[in-house]
């Protein structure tokens, strides 16, 4: 169960060890899909562990189950009611917020009792950063349906966190190696993707992306690529009105606001040509437009990263999987790229806190 590959998810050079390792949270999404599966995949692999302290949140007796059908069964486990000070180097800590509960695992199954053990996961993680014994979170995939069944009417994991972390300003982005894309509108119906996409939503988004990638990757001064909303950035206003009336007036904006903006590009050729590449972002004006291009780009690396939270979050890209569930087929390595991300912001954040102490 032990993974000692040294091949890191990227070509960069991995976190140097430090004294204080990043505690980290991972939450176990729907525990009907593939969540826990690669939760313990991630957790097997003994590079990770120099880096970071990590506590699993959700159900022991869930992940044990999963561990069971795996076949992983040299796998200890230290259950928590609290992140404690210490962390066993031979076990995974477990912060079990199903209080001693044996939930059903169905593998594949939508039910209402998984939405609502995953979220609750979820709920405890984002306290656990906000009052900081947790410096970063890592969410495994949920299932929107199965949230719902359970009452919660937040349309995913993005929306929910930044609501409890009292975060209005905020935006979904998409992580690669060499490809960053944040949306103007996420999980809403393309239906109602036109009428949200104006100017003050475009400058909003502008300005948490810009401030993003100054505060957590270190980028001076960041470029962004506007994408246009209609068929070839409409034409010149012959395919929509869009462009003209919200988005180049927005990029105009940012650009007096001191932002390096520039747009609107046709969003059908803008990754083919590999353009994304000048830039150290990408807008992409709703979720399909940038999501469709980044995961055919980077789906088995890709994470995704809320921009704007006042805690840090990191999710794979990929979702519950449940054609899979249970198979051992899933792979660990988005979610792994997303632990490693969750890390360097972590103490990038850490040591512009510092810095601002000290004056």
């Amino acid at each position: 169960m032990k993974i000692h590959d040294p091949v890191f998810p990227s070509d960069d050079p991995p976190p140097r060890p430090e004294k204080k390792r990043p505690c980290i949270a991972f939450t176990l999404g729907d525990p009907n899909g593939v969540g826990p599966e690669v939760v313990l995949k991630c957790l097997a692999d003994t590079r990770l562990m120099k880096f970071m302290k990590p506590v699993v949140v959700g159900s022991a007796h869930v992940l044990k189950v999963h561990a069971n059908k795996l076949g992983y069964r040299d796998v200890r486990f230290h259950v928590v009611r609290q992140v404690p000070e210490t962390f066993p180097d031979d076990a995974i800590t477990v912060l079990d917020v199903a209080e001693g509960e044996k939930p059903r695992v169905l593998f594949g199954q939508v039910n209402e009792e998984a939405g609502r053990l995953a979220m609750a996961a979820v709920e405890r993680a984002v306290d656990l950063c906000m009052e900081g014994t947790a410096d970063a979170m890592v969410t495994a995939p949920i299932s929107k349906e199965a949230i719902a069944a359970a009452g919660y009417t937040d349309p995913g994991h993005t929306e929910f966190i930044a609501k409890r972390s009292g975060s209005e300003a905020h935006t979904m982005m998409m992580i690669s190696d060499d490809l960053r894309v944040g949306l103007v509108t996420g999980h809403i119906a393309i239906w109602d993707v036109p009428k949200r996409v104006t100017r003050d939503a475009i400058l909003e988004k502008v300005g948490v992306i810009s401030d993003s990638l100054m505060q957590d990757f270190g980028i001076a001064r960041p470029k962004l690529a506007v994408l246009g909303l209609n068929p070839h950035a409409s034409d010149g206003g012959v395919l929509g009105r869009e462009e003209s009336e919200s988005i180049v007036p927005a990029i105009q904006r940012a650009c007096e606001q001191g932002h390096l903006v520039f747009g609107p590009f046709p969003a059908d050729s803008f990754f083919g040509i590999g353009a994304y590449r000048l830039y150290d972002a990408v807008l992409a004006m709703y979720h399909d437009q940038g999501l469709i291009p980044f995961k055919t780009l980077a789906f088995e690396s890709g994470i995704n990263f809320t921009a704007g939270l006042p805690i840090v979050r990191t999710s794979p890209d990929h979702g519950t999987a449940f054609n899979i569930a249970g198979e051992g087929r899933a792979s660990a390595g988005s979610i792994r790229a997303a632990a490693y991300l969750a890390i360097d912001v972590a103490r990038r954040r850490a040591q512009r806190s510092e810095q601002r102490k000290a004056g």
